[in-house]
């Protein structure tokens, strides 16, 4: 099967910023590279070659009817133990899927991929669901078992260097390539504040950020996608703006979720504008709160985050995703179908699910939308040709 680059920039050569180490007194030694990386298994990477050619995802975007259009913008979540989503795929048309919970299993997650596979390929004629998976290492590993090697938290790994991440990272890519896992949803491009350390609930208290200072953060980041994208996965960078200076975690709590120093010039960013230039393909959203960008909305459905800084001042031109807005406490008072829809106003792409029972309301709230105001039918052909470029990168297109 073809694999294809997404972006230019997706040579997974190491820049002399990546060169750098991730923290203050780290030598990024071949040692300490080889403890982050765990024991050796079989994996395989992607081989470059051409991109794709805007009429051939044009054609195929108006091949699809409001249904497929609107199920191609959403992932749905399956947790360890649960059966494949049936309906996610046959009624909502989910076009992406995601793991969660603990996965010891490599034949387990194999059974459910497979299934995934052919749910969207029947219902989307031979086109392929994207399939991600949460694998930063330490605390945050959804696959663990004989499905994947042991790699160590972000945190640890800013400690040792460059080196550490770029074989951690690139053993994570072995990992999921091996397993037929497309996208890993990581790197964390927070930086977490020296002065809130490990009272930050979502980074900090779980060692999940590769440190404090903005500059060893962005060469560790850079480092985490040039080893995915050799491995043949996409990377995707969060939790944009940041989440390293809240203290409350917006999964599970409405309080403390509202960072009010970070603005357009925070150097907090850097760690973002560092992935972009590397070349990741996917960035996600956060579902906090901030005043300085944006007095009235959360990141996820502020137009001023998604598509002023993050696209145009950030130039990024590839694939902006949720964080979770199926269960996540911080979008509760927000009605389920508007959550899609304010995404998608904002000028994001994909709406992220944890819970799969939503994905029916999800997908009719953006074909009401769509059929609405062309303006909005564009706005979705647009988000749906971004989705496809990355399928195509990664093979999933007839």
């Amino acid at each position: 099967m073809r694999r294809r680059t997404l972006l230019s920039a997706l040579a997974a050569v190491p820049t002399a910023a990546a060169a750098a180490s991730c923290s203050a007194g780290s030598s990024g030694t071949a040692s300490s590279s080889a403890s982050a990386a765990g024991s050796a298994s079989d994996g395989g990477g992607a081989t470059a070659s051409a991109s794709p050619t805007p009429d051939r995802l044009a054609e195929l975007v108006s091949s699809f009817d409001a249904r497929q259009l609107a199920g191609q913008l959403l992932w749905v979540g399956v947790r360890a133990g649960d059966s494949l989503p049936d309906a996610a795929f046959s009624e909502a048309r989910a076009g992406g899927m995601f793991l969660l919970g603990t996965w010891e299993s490599a034949d387990a997650v194999r059974h459910v991929l497979d299934g995934a596979r052919t749910a969207a390929s029947e219902a989307e004629a031979g086109v392929g669901p994207l399939l991600a998976v949460d694998q930063e290492g330490g605390k945050i590993r959804m696959l663990r078992g004989d499905a994947a090697r042991r790699t160590a938290s972000a945190e640890d790994l800013g400690t040792q260097g460059v080196d550490a991440v770029r074989t951690a990272y690139g053993s994570i890519g072995e990992d999921l390539r091996t397993l037929g896992i497309g996208v890993d949803l990581a790197p964390v491009a927070d930086v977490v504040d020296p002065e809130v350390g490990e009272d930050n609930a979502p980074i900090g208290a779980l060692g999940r950020g590769f440190g404090t200072d903005p500059a060893e953060v962005a060469a560790c980041v850079e480092a985490a996608v040039a080893a995915l994208t050799g491995a043949g996965v996409q990377a995707t960078l969060k939790h944009f703006p940041g989440l390293g200076r809240v203290t409350g975690n917006t999964d599970v709590s409405t309080s403390g979720i509202t960072d009010r120093e970070t603005d357009a010039d925070s150097t907090s960013l850097e760690g973002f504008r560092s992935g972009i230039a590397a070349g990741a393909g996917i960035v996600m959203l956060s579902s906090a709160r901030y005043p300085r960008l944006d007095a009235e909305a959360p990141a996820m459905f502020s137009r001023a985050i998604v598509t002023d800084l993050l696209r145009s001042d950030l130039g990024f031109s590839g694939l902006a995703v949720t964080d979770d807005i199926g269960a996540a406490a911080a979008v509760q008072d927000v009605p389920v179908g508007e959550r899609a829809t304010r995404f998608l106003e904002a000028g994001g792409d994909v709406v992220l699910t944890a819970d799969p029972g939503l994905a029916k309301t999800l997908a009719d709230a953006i074909v009401a939308w769509a059929q609405a105001d062309e303006a909005h039918a564009e706005r979705v052909r647009e988000s749906v040709t971004r989705v496809l470029a990355v399928k195509d990168a990664l093979g999933l297109l007839p």
